[in-house]
C-alpha cells in the first residue's frame, strides 16, 4: 500500500499490522526493525491493538456441505457421484475469502479511527499503549455506518464514518451514550458524513464502559430539545477494549 506519508513509521506499522502493506514493503520494514529498537516497540504496539479487535470478530459458521468438500478433497470420502450438484456455494475458496474479508474490513475501520485520532489536531501520540475503547456503530441488520473510539485520557470520542448515510435535510445525528440499566446521555451532534471529535465532561466519561452501548439518532438541528432521543435511532453499537 502506498500513501503519501510512507515515511512516517507510525503509519507504515499500522499498515504492517492490518497485513496491507506489499512483500517488498514488509521486507523493508522488518529489516529496520531489527536495527532501530523504537521502531520494533512502535510495530509491537500496532499489533497488541489490533489484536483485540480480530479476537471480537464472530466466526463464520459453514454450511456442512462445505466440511463434506473438506472431507472428500482430502481423500477421507469417496470422489463426488457424477451429476451431484457443485458451484459458488461449495467453493472452499469463497469460503475462505469470505472470512479474510471480514476479519479486514472490521481492522480496517479500526485502522482509520485509530490514525485520525493520532492525527486529530493537539493529539499527542502515547509511547506506551493508550487505554482506547471502541465501538462499531450499525444499523439493525448488521451494515456499520460508524466506528467511534473512546480515549480514556483525553476523554473524548472520535467519530469516523463507515459509509455516506443519507441523512434527511434539515434535520442531524446525535451521539448518545446508553450505560447499563440508565437512561441515554447525549454526547453530542456530528456531521453524518465526516470524522468528528466529541470532547466529554469527565462525570460523563467515568460512565464509559465495556458494558455501554452508543447509539445514533436522528435528531432536529442542534440535538435533542429534551435531553433524550425523540427521533429514531438508527444504529447502536456496544463498547468494547481495544487494547
Amino acid at each position: 500500500m502506498s500513501t503519501p506519508a510512507d515515511h512516517d513509521p507510525e503509519l507504515r506499522c499500522a499498515e504492517y499490522a492490518l497485513g496491507v502493506l506489499d512483500r517488498a514493503e514488509r521486507a523493508a520494514l522488518e529489516q529496520a526493525t531489527r536495527t532501530d529498537a523504537d521502531l520494533a516497540a512502535t510495530l509491537a504496539r500496532w499489533e497488541q491493538r489490533f489484536a483485540p479487535l480480530a479476537e471480537d470478530l464472530a466466526p463464520i459458521a459453514a454450511p456442512a456441505r462445505v466440511w463434506t468438500r473438506i472431507e472428500r478433497d482430502l481423500g477421507f470420502l469417496g470422489a463426488r457421484r457424477p451429476g451431484a450438484p457443485s458451484g459458488w456455494w461449495n467453493d472452499l475458496r469463497l469460503w475462505r475469502f469470505v472470512g479474510i474479508g471480514a476479519s479486514m474490513a472490521a481492522l480496517a475501520l479500526a485502522a482509520v479511527n485509530l490514525v485520525w485520532m493520532r492525527t486529530a489536531p493537539e493529539a499527542t501520540v502515547v509511547a506506551s499503549a493508550s487505554p482506547y475503547m471502541v465501538a462499531t456503530i450499525a444499523r439493525p441488520d448488521g451494515v456499520a455506518h460508524w466506528t467511534a473510539t473512546f480515549d480514556q485520557r483525553r476523554q473524548d470520542i472520535v467519530v469516523v464514518p463507515a459509509v455516506k448515510p443519507t441523512i434527511e435535510a434539515g434535520r442531524a445525528t446525535e451521539l448518545w451514550l446508553i450505560p447499563p440499566g440508565e437512561k441515554p446521555v447525549p454526547l453530542g451532534v456530528f456531521p453524518a458524513d465526516a470524522p468528528a471529535t466529541l470532547a466529554l465532561a469527565p462525570e460523563v466519561a467515568a460512565r464509559v464502559s465495556a458494558r455501554a452501548v452508543l447509539a445514533v439518532s436522528i435528531e432536529p438541528p442542534g440535538g435533542s430539545p429534551t435531553g433524550q432521543p425523540t427521533g429514531p435511532v438508527v444504529a447502536t453499537g456496544p463498547m468494547k477494549g481495544a487494547v
